[in-house]
């Protein structure tokens, strides 16, 4: 054998110190590739083992039916959702009220004017009027803003505020 390498013009103790060197970084990688690969199996142990020992294939089996409820529900709070979006335009979202002494003879703002109206600005005032013997209500309908009814002041104030709500007024 060391014909050949005399051949070639190598000297052999230069190859058997290579393959030496080579034999030592190979028995060092395969060390470090057995304490990974004994780290990992530990932790596929411990993976596979599971909460209170259950097998993994019960949890998995359970997050499934889990995810698959979700989806039910999903679907259920999205046809809800859809309900409420299209009947959404019959709520009254904005509101304004004026209280105020509706005779001099009756004090505490008992007396109200309350404006409710939806997105479109369409609704109704109701406006209480209290005295000292009786209590009467009143109705008027608005329609985008505008009512076809003469109203008091107490009732524009009201539907002033209605018509602003939610662009920075501060409702009293």
């Amino acid at each position: 054998m060391s014909g050949i390498f005399d051949s070639i013009g190598i000297d052999a103790g230069i190859v058997v110190i290579i393959l030496l060197i080579l034999t030592f970084f190979l028995l060092v990688n395969t060390m470090g590739n057995n304490v990974r690969l004994a780290r990992m199996e530990r932790k596929y142990r411990l993976f596979m083992k599971g909460q209170d020992a259950q097998s993994l294939e019960k949890v998995f089996v359970r997050k499934f039916e889990q995810i698959d409820k979700l989806f039910d529900t999903n679907s259920v709070h999205e046809q809800d959702i859809s309900q409420l979006k299209s009947s959404f335009h019959l709520l009254y979202s904005k509101y304004g009220i004026e209280k105020y002494d509706a005779f001099d003879d009756v004090g505490g703002k008992l007396s109200f004017a309350l404006a409710l109206l939806d997105k479109d600005n369409t609704g109704i005032i109701l406006n209480a009027v209290h005295s000292r013997d009786n209590c009467f209500l009143y109705l008027k309908e608005i329609v985008k803003g505008e009512s076809y009814v003469m109203l008091s002041q107490e009732e524009v104030e009201a539907l002033r505020k209605a018509v602003n709500y939610g662009l920075g007024e501060v409702q009293s």
